[in-house]
Parts: structure tokens; sequence; C-alpha cells
């Protein structure tokens, strides 16, 4: 199942405004884009206000229109950094591999708590029913029907969009994830709709992630 963002994590020019706001558009997806500014990163739906006060208007696959200062202009994603600007360092994580060579992580959805395993042959982030009404996700409203297949048969299940998954200094935006009808999987699975986001790789009985940024 491959994920429908728009972009991936991307940098744009920042903004030049009065106040002197460094912001950065660094990721799109349908309806929102993700901005750093002044060392806050994070996901802002058009029509919502993020950090430093900056709105976005609204986005799409080339760019997004936001207000900075009352400044309202359309940006689109470029590789450039703007002179004297620093990019964010990139964060890292190692996890150690646990009984039957799996790895468990602590870390959260939507800043609510899970328990996730990681498994590199999920397509995207699963969840059953249990977790996601936990978690508070309104996936038969704001998700898409589908089927899917799993170890016992197939199964109903629905394709949504979480705000942010984080483990340990990692911290994904805009996340792809299905929500399985019954009670598989047991763990919330760590699929490849946030592994493909970020860098990882296998050493030693050790796996080592980094942010892509």
């Amino acid at each position: 199942m491959r994920s429908m963002l728009f972009a991936g994590v991307l940098l744009a020019m920042p903004l030049a405004t009065a106040a002197a706001t460094q912001v950065q558009v660094v990721g799109l997806f349908p309806n929102a884009a993700v901005v750093y500014v002044d060392g806050q990163r994070k996901l802002v739906r058009a029509g919502q206000t993020g950090p430093g006060g900056v709105q976005v208007i609204s986005a799409d696959s080339r760019g997004a229109v936001l207000r900075v200062d009352g400044v309202e202009r359309r940006y689109e994603l470029s590789r450039e950094y703007s002179a004297g600007f620093a990019a964010p360092s990139r964060a890292q994580m190692s996890i150690a591999q646990g009984a039957g060579g799996h790895y468990w992580v602590a870390g959260s959805i939507d800043s609510q708590p899970v328990q996730f395993l990681v498994d590199t042959g999920a397509s995207s982030v699963a969840l059953n029913e249990a977790q996601a009404r936990r978690l508070g996700i309104d996936y038969r409203v704001n998700g898409k029907p589908m089927v899917v297949s799993t170890a016992s048969g197939t199964a109903n299940a629905w394709r949504v969009h979480l705000s942010s998954v984080k483990i340990g200094p990692l911290e994904v935006l805009g996340v792809e994830a299905v929500v399985i009808e019954g009670g598989s999987p047991t763990e919330a699975l760590l699929g490849m709709s946030f592994l493909n986001r970020v860098s990882w790789r296998e050493d030693q009985g050790m796996l080592r992630l980094e942010s892509k940024i």
C-alpha cells in the first residue's frame, strides 16, 4: 500500500517578514502543509494557524499559500536553503532486538502513547479497532473502506491519515495508516508508511533509525 502523499519531505525557501520569522515548508499533503517555524515543526491544515502565527490558507502538490505577519503569498517547494539558515539536525535512535528477533518500541500517535512492533513487511502503520478507538481515530467517518490481506485471511479495513507518529526523537507528520476490523494486529504495527520517511538499517541486532531532515 503506497503512501498518498503529494510530496515527501522537502525544504523550501523561508519567508522574509518584518519580524524576521524563519519559516520553511518541509512537506505537502492534500489541504495541509508541514511548516517549520523558528525551530518548531508542525502539520497545519488549511484554515488553521501553526507555530509563530503562520496560517496555511491552502496547499496542493506544487506548494502552499501561507499568511505570515498578515502577508499572504504562495510558496513552492525547493531543495535550496536560504543563506544563513541552518538546517535542523538529524534525530537518531537505536532499538535493540527483542525476543523472537522482533523490534519493540514505545511511541505515540497524535501525542497518545502506543507500543509499536516494527514490521518491515507491513506496507503501512496498522491498528486494530480497539486501538483506533482509544486513540480517538474516527476511522468509520474519516477513513476510506478497503479490504486487506492478513495472516488469517482477508479483513475489512479503513485507510486513514494520522497527524503525527513519533518514536523517541523521530517524528513523522501526515502518516498513512490502516485500521483493521477486529482484534488483529494485537500490537500496533510500525510499517513502511513510517519507515519509508526515515533512514533505517539493521546492524548486529540493532535497528538504527535517523530522520531525513
